[in-house]
């Protein structure tokens, strides 16, 4: 395996098709990404879409999004995927390693991420590469569905 790590610049069709494979294997409910969507999220200031390709084939994506606050700058790992036939062969580890690196450099003081506890090797990686569990409560909202043709998709 010949990985490597960048960062994605261009909305290509080959990035949307990576996304269209790879966000499944992410979330069952998530709805299927288009050119539009990836488009806003590369296009997104506070985010860095960092690829890992295997050779030429995108294998793995991550999304850092960096965001002041009045305490600090702070940074969230979001939406972490490899792709199931490239697990266990450090896809993971050399995304993670990538964004905190970029995290640092842009002066995040901290960077938080979230992971369900049935993903046990997402977990322990995150554990290998100095990530500490944390007691605390996560809370979601949950905003109820538009009613409507007036609602529209807010672009951030």
């Amino acid at each position: 395996m010949t990985l490597t790590v960048e960062v994605a610049h261009d909305v290509t069709e080959e990035l949307v098709d990576a996304f269209v494979r790879l966000v499944p294997q992410l979330s069952r409910t998530a709805p299927t990404p288009d050119h539009a969507l990836i488009s806003r999220v590369v296009g997104c200031e506070a985010n860095t879409v960092f690829i890992a390709r295997d050779g030429e084939r995108i294998v793995g994506t991550l999304t850092l999004v960096v965001f002041p606050l009045p305490t600090s700058i702070r940074a969230w790992i979001e939406d972490v995927v490899v792709d199931s036939d490239a697990r266990g062969l450090g896809v993971g580890v050399a995304l993670t390693e990538a964004a905190l690196a970029r995290a640092g450099e842009l002066g995040a003081r901290t960077v938080d991420l979230t992971s369900r506890p049935s993903r046990e090797a997402a977990n322990r990686l995150y554990q290998r590469v100095g990530y500490q569990v944390r007691t605390t409560n996560v809370y979601r909202y949950e905003q109820p569905e538009p009613q409507g043709e007036t609602a529209a998709t807010p672009n951030p």
